[in-house]
């Protein structure tokens, strides 16, 4: 295992890197007009218990479009990621769009890259536009883990290949997520103390960032139907975040039993929330939004993905981020945000620890412990958040990233424009 993240290494030191482009602006940047995304509510319990994973993902489709104000007949194409629905989610999303508002001469596809779909159909969309594919795009993300996730849906098939399995690793691939968060706990020592102690930072700083209303220049409120205990239905606007504890502390959290196993460091209270949301991010090139007038809220630089062992999959933002870095010529002290997606508490902790980053520049308004993770969603919401925060800090530079199930970590590079 040690030999394997050796040769990550390797081959990222390998990586030739171009010149920067931060500060440098240039017609054919691939900016961001508009980075959206809807409040994140407790699956089955919260404020879209009862609402569809296509309805939560054509609101958002809509309201990025108007936010920016533009013709939606203006964009060529926009690529959905998600994790959990059937057919990749192909139909739910064509329909998304129908709804919308796009004309049905707007393409639409979906991907599955687990927990990073929704960048990486961000990046997606940012490669077609560099190529001159398209000219305008969404890349989007939606997740509705109260209908596709739980013990009904299966995410992996009922018969493996005996051939297959006997591979090297492959049987890791089928490791429960939970059990490879405490993998990475007993590898690299990252004890259940320091892993309350992150967990309730997140919701302290969730709970001060939603006291200070700083959601909500990045949450497009969503009116929907929700039925009470009896049956009885209710128009709600939904407007915030449903999962953020203010109360807790890491006091709290450490009387919480483990939820994997008796001797283990993963609960309920320092892993990520089962969620439902959804984001979306319109991309075009520089020229093409000052052709439009329109404002541009950043600027997109660069992504990479990089590979590690499955059984401890949770480590894949300490490798994916040195990759992203390598490519753009920047170190980690650039870096002025870091959206780290907190998957569980102690794959959180260690990249940071093994990356070096300050804690004051990762995930300051918290992270998916304090309001969830639904799967396909976060990778695009990921992006507003960090805009929005970088304007608010008056930063230029940033970073989102996350562990993805399998064995694997993505991370990209995102600059401020305001």
């Amino acid at each position: 295992m040690a030999a394997r993240l050796n040769q990550v290494s390797s081959h990222l030191a390998g990586t030739k890197a171009p010149a920067t482009q931060i500060g440098v602006k240039s017609q054919d940047d691939i900016v961001i007009v508009q980075a959206l995304r809807t409040p994140i509510t407790r699956a089955r319990k919260g404020g879209f218990k009862d609402t569809t994973s296509e309805y939560l993902l054509g609101n958002i489709l809509k309201g990025v479009v108007e936010r920016a104000k533009i013709d939606p007949a203006l964009v060529e194409d926009i690529c959905v990621g998600n994790v959990c629905p059937p057919g990749g989610g192909a139909t739910i999303a064509r329909m998304a769009s129908l709804y919308a508002g796009f004309p049905n001469t707007t393409s639409v596809q979906t991907v599955n890259r687990q927990c990073s779909s929704g960048l990486q159909a961000v990046v997606h969309i940012a490669n077609q536009i560099s190529t001159g594919m398209i000219e305008i795009g969404i890349g989007a993300g939606v997740e509705s883990m109260t209908q596709f996730y739980g013990p009904k849906h299966k995410m992996i098939p009922d018969t493996i290949s005996e051939e297959v399995m006997a591979a090297p690793e492959v049987p890791d691939c089928l490791i429960p997520m939970g059990f490879t968060s405490e993998n990475v706990a007993k590898e690299f020592g990252v004890d259940r103390k320091k892993q309350d102690a992150f967990a309730a930072l997140s919701h302290q700083k969730a709970a001060k960032a939603q006291k200070e209303g700083l959601f909500d220049a990045e949450i497009y409120p969503i009116k929907t139907t929700i039925l009470d205990k009896d049956g009885n239905a209710k128009e709600i606007v939904v407007s915030r975040d449903d999962g953020v504890r203010p109360e807790a502390t890491a006091e709290s959290l450490g009387k919480l039993r483990p939820a994997f196993s008796a001797d283990g460091f993963t609960t309920a209270g320092n892993a990520s929330q089962v969620s439902d949301g959804a984001a979306a991010v319109l991309l075009m090139k520089r020229s093409k939004a000052v052709e439009l007038g329109l404002s541009i809220q950043g600027k997109f630089i660069a992504a990479a993905v990089a590979g590690v062992p499955p059984r401890i999959m949770g480590v894949g933002p300490a490798y994916a981020v040195p990759a992203v870095l390598k490519k753009t010529g920047l170190k980690v002290d650039d870096l002025d945000i870091v959206e780290l997606n907190e998957a569980f508490a102690s794959q959180a902790v260690y990249s940071m620890e093994k990356l070096g980053l300050d804690v004051n520049k990762v995930n300051p308004k918290g992270g998916a412990i304090a309001f969830g993770h639904p799967l396909g969603c976060t990778g695009a919401r990921q992006i507003s958040t960090l805009l929005t925060e970088l304007k608010r800090q008056d930063k230029r530079v940033g970073c989102t990233t996350m562990c993805i199930g399998g064995g694997f970590g993505m991370a990209a590079i995102f600059e401020s424009e305001h």
